[in-house]
């Protein structure tokens, strides 16, 4: 069976760490696949849902927000802001946060105003669509 050495890292620590089978990650241009001895590479993530297989063929998935993802040696490193399981996820907060701002978001803001609200409607998005896929 092969697999890949595998670390997740968000602000709060070690996400996850163990061998996989299979990962596809949220690139900026799109979702990309990672199987054993891919390609060296590097990518940057947008907020999204992470998707991995461990070795006895489970499934899982996270809410992940910006980061990158490097892929060496058959090592796949995953540093991204935030990962989230869906048990994690309190969906009346979440739900909460989408409105507050698509509100703010038709006010007239500054640049790095806007932005930041554009980041924490993602956010809210992507913890929403992960809990839509259980």
């Amino acid at each position: 069976m092969k697999a890949f050495a595998t670390q997740i890292v968000d602000s709060d620590g070690v996400f996850y760490y163990g061998r996989l089978k299979s990962m596809i990650v949220p690139a900026t241009d799109g979702e990309m696949g990672l199987l054993p001895d891919h390609e060296e590479i590097i990518l940057a993530l947008k907020e999204g849902i992470l998707r991995y297989q461990d070795t006895n063929d489970k499934w899982h998935k996270a809410a992940i927000g910006q980061g990158t993802v490097q892929f060496a040696h058959n090592r796949c490193t995953v540093v991204v802001d935030t990962a989230e399981r869906s048990d994690e996820i309190d969906v009346n907060r979440a739900m909460e946060a989408r409105k507050r701002a698509e509100a703010k978001l038709n006010q007239k803001l500054s640049e790095r105003e806007y932005k930041i609200l554009q980041s924490a409607l993602a956010r809210a998005l992507t913890r929403l669509k992960l809990m839509d896929k259980d």
